[in-house]
Order: structure tokens, then sequence, then C-alpha cells
């Protein structure tokens, strides 16, 4: 197999070991969506989403979109039957489900109301099924505990459309929050919270490495 003089940068922290990509490898990156959970005028939700892209897009073992849901507008769900069982009959959410078919996984970047995920957000989730089956996800949650019940919340519905939600996620809560979308804070100024994406963009890499080929060999 001929190769080309370009490495992977696989693991991190005090262990991180690059490994020789080949032409073939280079062509098989997984690719991941990253979705913006909110889609209100005020919103914050861009300002994760952008900041985990930065830090996602400098991996080598994986592409990234970055995914607005202002670009698909979804009506309330009102399909005949679930997209479990036939496509979606709307034309907008047929074109949510390519998108969704071109991806290997997903980061979901959600608020928190009343101790779930945005309404937005679930209604896309529910406008697609077998475009999420034996799929990798990671979430990035932020509100005042750090958006962990509506991270909690997703873990419960995306098991629901068999995907595999990954341990370790971001979770933007209190004072960090609060200085981020209105005190002028930039994600500098809380370096914890980079380092807490590490492990969540290793598990996800790992996952998606894995279920890519297991997908596409029993297809």
């Amino acid at each position: 197999m001929d190769c080309i003089q370009t490495y992977r940068l696989f693991g991190s922290g005090a262990n991180p070991y690059l490994v020789l990509a080949t032409k073939e490898e280079l062509k098989l990156n997984p690719r991941i969506g990253i979705i913006i959970g909110s889609t209100r005028p005020s919103r914050f939700g861009e300002k994760p989403a952008a900041w985990i892209h930065g830090i996602a897009a400098k991996r080598t073992d994986l592409d990234f979109d970055l995914i607005d849901l202002r670009d698909y507008t979804l009506p309330l769900f009102n399909e005949p039957i679930s997209p479990a069982w036939g496509p979606p009959k709307n034309e907008e959410a047929q074109r949510w489900a390519a998108k969704l078919a071109s991806l290997d996984g997903f980061i979901l970047v959600t608020p928190e109301y009343n101790h779930g995920t945005s309404a937005v957000l679930k209604n896309a989730l529910d406008y697609a099924y077998k475009e999420f089956v034996r799929k990798p996800v990671a979430f990035v949650g932020y509100g005042s505990v750090g958006g962990a019940r509506a991270v909690e919340h997703l873990r419960l519905v995306t098991a629901e459309l068999q995907m595999v939600s990954v341990r370790n996620a971001v979770y933007i809560g209190g004072g960090d929050f609060l200085g981020l979308f209105q005190q002028g804070k930039s994600f500098d100024d809380f370096p914890y919270l980079a380092q807490s994406a590490v492990p969540v963009l290793d598990e996800l890499s790992w996952w998606a490495r894995v279920l890519k080929p297991a997908r596409e060999k029993t297809a």
C-alpha cells in the first residue's frame, strides 16, 4: 500500500502517538456533524459550537461540519408514520435526512430548558432514524448546571435512535456560562473547558473509526 508522508495524531495528554497515514486512510476520515441545538435570535449556542469546532478541526483523524438548525426550517413533526418505518414526506425533512446520511457521527451542542434539551433539537432528531443508527454521538451542554440534564435527556433519545453516546461530555455551567454569555469572557479564560473536550473527542474518534467500517460492511 503506497504511503505519503502524512501522520495522524492519536490520543492526547501525556500519551499521544503518531501513525503514518496511507492515501486510502486519508480518504476514509469519518465526518462528524456539530449541530447547534438552538435557533433563538439571542442564542448562546453558536459560541460553544464554534469553539468546539475550532478544537476539533485541529485533529487529523476526523473531519467536521458545523451545522446550524436555522438552515433547516423543519416544521413541528407531523409525518404520517415514524421515520423508523419510512422516509419523511416533507421536502425540508428529506434535505435534513440527506445531510445526516452523509455524516458518521455527531456532536450535539445543547441548551437546557426545563430540565431537557431544546424543542428545536428534539424535533430535528425526531425527523430521522436510519440516518442516526449505529453512529456515535457526543455532547456539549450549557446552562445553570452545564446543561447536564439536557445531556441526560439526549442520552435517552439517542439510545432509542440506536446511537452510541460517549461517556464524557463538555458542561459549560454556572459562572463560566454567565461569563461567556453576559460578561465578555472568552473560552481562553476557562482553559479547563478545552481540557474536558479532549477525552470527548478521543472517545468520539474511537467509536467513529470502529463503527464506520462496521456499518459499511453490513450495508
